[in-house]
């Protein structure tokens, strides 16, 4: 296998589309944002690409199938534009590995007609939360102001650290070739997977690009987690109960 290799699945006519990523990452939430809109929305399999910089793994399905891991390309055709949505189950395993998938992952986008990227992932807050508000970077000032407008936070030096892996280069390489390229993070503790997050960041999209998706799936999902994250809390206060013995040294 070449370190690259795009099997074309079918051929579709997308009107003015628009990329979204969502590859495993943080609270896995820009992972579950895009399974969510392949889930919900009618999409068709139009692009797989293969990389020896992906984990090497294959992926055993339901029915005891085995399928080498790789990124797909859904085409989903909606009442505003048509979305591409890339994702997958892995990233790269090193730099020179995410250079080179996400220069693919643009090389296909641009193969069908695409100029604006929208990259979903989460910003760790390294605690549980109420309130999941978006962050978001930008390839340029008018699409940071266009989100801004939509409810996104933009707050400097936020997140600490920059934004590595696909969703970090999807707006630099992106940028350098002239796309708008946005990356939309939620706020979630990182310690879990986090489908409020996802939700958050979904809603933001949906506002930006004028198209409808169902929330009860993601909603079941989280109060999933929510009677998880109950029980995780209810271990943590009887840890800190102190026993007979450690209240005979009191006072």
């Amino acid at each position: 296998m070449n370190e690259v290799d795009v099997e074309t699945i079918e051929d579709v006519e997308l009107q003015d589309p628009v990329l979204v990523e969502g590859l495993p990452g943080v609270g896995h939430v820009g992972k579950l944002a895009a399974e969510h809109l392949l889930d919900e929305l009618d999409g068709t399999l139009v692009r797989r690409v293969y990389s020896d910089q992906f984990p090497p793994q294959v992926e055993v399905g339901d029915d005891g199938v085995a399928e080498l891991t790789c990124a797909e390309f859904h085409a989903i055709e909606t009442v505003g534009r048509d979305l591409l949505i890339l994702s997958g189950d892995h990233q790269a395993q090193s730099n020179e590995g995410h250079y080179e998938l996400t220069d693919t992952f643009l090389d296909v986008a641009e193969e069908f007609g695409v100029t604006e990227v929208y990259a979903l992932g989460g910003v760790p807050t390294g605690e549980l939360i109420e309130e999941y508000d978006v962050l978001g970077a930008a390839s340029d000032e008018d699409v940071v102001e266009r989100l801004t407008d939509a409810g996104v936070e933009f707050r400097e030096s936020e997140p600490a650290g920059g934004i590595v892996g696909v969703s970090g280069l999807l707006l630099g390489l992106g940028g350098r070739r002239g796309h708008e390229a946005a990356c939309l993070m939620g706020q979630t503790s990182g310690y879990l997977v986090d489908p409020k997050s996802a939700q958050a960041v979904l809603e933001i999209l949906q506002e930006v690009l004028s198209f409808e998706v169902d929330f009860g799936s993601l909603e079941e999902r989280a109060d999933e987690m929510e009677e998880v994250i109950g029980k995780i809390q209810e271990m943590e206060q009887q840890q800190n109960v102190p026993s007979d013995d450690d209240l005979r040294y009191i006072g």
